[in-house]
């Protein structure tokens, strides 16, 4: 038999609660055991005025914003409507039926002014690594470093070439908050000062973005997303924002290192990382300023495409300073007696050893050693022993063991973009670019504390 139509008719009284409609199992149920928000308004107390209005709650806004990054909702506006329409959301953001929901322009407001004031969302993110450590999912002996380019909110039609482009002629009073913050970074080492090389194109939207092809494709504007994880369970320790050049992302790792150190306390053994951090500086500054070992392979161009003999064939003498090649020559700074002593380093920081051209031409071995050249010639680095301790590290086991764990932050860096969605930055600037990350870091380290640490029954 078929059934009536069901007439939908309003009730007088009705009895809901939200905590009934949340299942044991949903995500958010299992991440709001690590959400602590008590100190919120103490630590904005004194960005709020004593009269007026009563604002919006920084806590609902901070839990909103949260479920935003953890969910992979990218667009605040759908967020607005998102967090008005699921059971679940309203509940994480405390929220019962009948609260409204702040409007989207809230968050613009917040952010640009309270929340960068107060640096909010950086105390956001290490009392979430706090609770990690908490939780002994902190292992602190091994620790990864890596870099990551997300797309800027900027494209090539609204940019200019190098050659025209001059800061000094821009009025700080009258242009966009994006190129105010650019031009606040320009003595900043992650950013103006990480390099003297200007980019080809300058973005007008986002100047700070840096116009990047290390993608192998079409070149774009991006910034560089630095993390630096505990490897044991790739717990994001800390997170910065560059520009997507190397020496940028190696000096927001060495930034990362000692803030990790000054907040938390964590003295790591063992650094592991690419090529892209092997040059013999970081090396050196590693080793014998940090005391960490670098598990890094060794960023060298002296290798020899023609098959000769390669540097490490020759043996340098310290007491002498000098090499001594296969053929038992010798190869030194200068032949000569200088008049006024000189270090002989270059711009680039290595010494050159030459080897007598008379030594060489009647060498046997000079078709292996050096058949294109009168005379053989060595690049040493003044850093060269930290260069060496590095390889001699690269041939043992636990080189290899600290290489594998390095491809978490790896994973880290593809679940950011493929489930949190964040391969392209809404928000411009290089404070928007730093809020992006610091926000999406914390998602990530709660959706791993819900993952690892069960709920009670």
């Amino acid at each position: 038999m078929m059934g009536k139509r069901k007439e939908c008719q309003a009730a007088l009284f009705y009895e809901f609660s939200l905590e009934d409609h949340v299942p044991s199992g949903h995500l958010l149920r299992s991440i709001d055991r690590f959400v602590d928000l008590t100190d919120i308004r103490t630590h904005l107390r004194a960005f709020y005025s004593d009269i007026g209005r009563p604002s919006v709650d920084p806590e609902l806004m901070i839990r909103m914003l949260l479920v935003g990054y953890i969910m992979g909702i990218r667009s605040e506006r759908r967020l607005c409507e998102e967090v008005h329409l699921n059971l679940a959301y309203r509940w994480f953001c405390r929220l019962d039926l009948g609260d409204p929901v702040p409007d989207q322009s809230t968050f613009s407001k917040n952010r640009h002014g309270r929340f960068r004031e107060s640096d909010l969302l950086r105390q956001l993110f290490e009392s979430v690594v706090a609770r990690c450590i908490e939780e002994g999912l902190v292992g602190g002996d091994v620790f990864a470093a890596d870099a990551s380019i997300i797309r800027a909110d900027a494209n090539k039609q609204n940019s200019t070439a190098k050659e025209e482009w001059d800061p000094s002629s821009l009025d700080p009073e009258a242009v966009p908050r994006a190129v105010k913050e650019y031009l606040d970074t320009l003595d900043d080492a992650a950013f103006g000062a990480a390099s003297d090389v200007e980019p080809k194109f300058t973005s007008h939207s986002d100047p700070a973005s840096q116009w990047t092809g290390a993608l192998k494709g079409p070149a774009f504007f991006a910034y560089a997303n630095n993390y630096l994880i505990d490897t044991d369970n790739a717990i994001i320790v800390d997170v910065e924002a560059s520009r997507a050049i190397r020496q940028a992302e190696v000096g927001a790792t060495r930034t990362m290192i000692r803030r990790t150190r000054d907040r938390f306390g964590l003295n790591p053994e063992v650094l592991a990382a690419d090529q892209a951090y092997g040059s013999a500086g970081n090396l050196n500054w590693l080793l014998h300023e940090e005391g960490i070992q670098p598990h890094i392979p060794v960023f060298d161009k002296s290798k020899r495409m023609d098959g000769s003999f390669p540097n490490t064939a020759f043996v340098f003498n310290h007491e002498a300073n000098e090499y001594v090649c296969p053929g038992g020559k010798r190869l030194k700074k200068y032949w000569r007696k200088m008049t006024k002593p000189r270090s002989g380093i270059s711009k680039d920081g290595f010494i050159r050893y030459y080897a007598r051209k008379g030594d060489c031409s009647s060498c046997a071995l000079k078709a292996r050693c050096t058949p294109n050249q009168p005379a053989r010639k060595i690049a040493r680095h003044i850093y060269e022993e930290a260069r060496d301790l590095a390889r001699e590290i690269a041939t043992t086991d636990a080189y290899v063991d600290a290489q594998r764990r390095r491809k978490k932050v790896e994973m880290l860096f593809a679940h950011l973009k493929r489930i949190l969605k964040l391969d392209r930055l809404r928000l411009r600037g290089p404070n928007g670019a730093k809020d992006e990350f610091h926000l999406a870091a914390t998602a990530q380290n709660l959706r791993k504390l819900a993952k690892l640490i069960p709920q009670p029954a």
